[in-house]
């Protein structure tokens, strides 16, 4: 059983879906990869955001309702979202982000690198962190945003805790994560590879409130395993450790099982299998409405009951 190899996804929510398309697919440059509905309330989309064919490590998921107040962030949950850009990258993004009208925080400095914060349109917090570690994706070359200036996929995710004491221990316990730098409050752990989506931080907040969820908040941030045995073998280490964890769930893309570590956090298992090409080809990749099996009997009342969207690219609307 290979140690866990870092971030699978991670998994928001937003309010509006047309904003969220615009803002992900085209400030970030992130491609739209699915379109699709959450599997659990088949009444709101489930959006799908990563490179050119969503490799594990670029994902980023999101739920859209909208009548959802904003979410209260605070401890107990994924806080934070960290992509990596090249540090030569830094000028463009800056100069990119300004020109859609998104403010930026002052830049920091983390670990020895650059950090740029700014916030998606629900404000979930989001950030740009230079690297010149090894990232390799699917780049996508129908976008905006040059190969050159690309974000890389995930770096990091930033959990608010009460104490890292007990999540440190899942992490590296039960996922082989290793520790690798503590500045103040702030300690750092890897996943066993050596690409994309490696950290996890742990920013300790004593005494500070737990968050609520809503728009602009993090549902849950999912690791990788390779495949369904794998996460069967996961699924045992996990329970023998006293964790509650659900069976697995098929979510077409790839199979999950999910459990709260004990600060609380919703994690997930996902393997990488089978991917988004599953039920698409890769030039079509998001301009579809896919629904998995048990719902094909209902498509006409759910496209009926989705809010329309337009791509920001392509001359269609979804959901289609």
């Amino acid at each position: 059983m290979q140690p866990i190899q870092g971030i699978h996804h991670i998994t928001a929510f937003a309010k509006n879906p047309q904003t969220n398309v615009d803002f992900y697919h085209k400030v970030l440059g992130q491609r739209l990869v699915k379109t699709t509905v959450n599997f659990d309330d088949p009444s709101t989309y489930h959006l799908y955001y990563g490179d050119n064919t969503g490799s594990p490590g670029t994902i980023m998921t999101f739920f859209p309702w909208p009548n959802a107040a904003r979410g209260v962030r605070g401890n107990g949950e994924t806080a934070a979202v960290a992509y990596t850009i090249r540090p030569n990258a830094l000028p463009f993004w800056r100069a990119r982000l300004a020109s859609f009208a998104v403010s930026v925080g002052e830049l920091q400095t983390r670990f020895g690198q650059s950090v740029l914060p700014f916030h998606d349109p629900d404000g979930m917090p989001l950030e740009l962190i230079t690297s010149d570690e090894p990232a390799t994706i699917d780049f996508w070359d129908a976008g905006d945003v040059p190969r050159e200036q690309a974000i890389l996929g995930f770096h990091s995710a930033t959990l608010w805790v009460e104490s890292a004491d007990a999540t440190a221990r899942v992490l590296q316990d039960s996922m082989d994560y290793k520790k690798v730098g503590q500045e103040g409050h702030r300690h750092r752990y890897a996943g066993a590879s050596n690409d994309i989506g490696l950290y996890v931080d742990l920013l300790e907040r004593p005494g500070e409130s737990r968050g609520r969820m809503g728009a602009g908040s993090i549902h849950h941030i999912a690791f990788r395993t390779v495949d369904d045995s794998e996460q069967q073998a996961y699924l045992t280490r996990l329970r023998e450790a006293g964790l509650s964890v659900t069976p697995v769930q098929d979510r077409q893309y790839f199979h999950s099982i999910y459990f709260r570590e004990p600060n609380g956090v919703l994690f997930e298992v996902a393997t990488d299998a089978p991917g988004f090409a599953y039920d698409e080809p890769v030039d079509e990749l998001g301009t579809h409405l896919k629904l998995p099996d048990w719902y094909e009997k209902h498509r006409a009342s759910i496209k009926n009951a989705l809010p329309k969207i337009k791509h920001p690219d392509l001359d269609i609307t979804l959901p289609r």
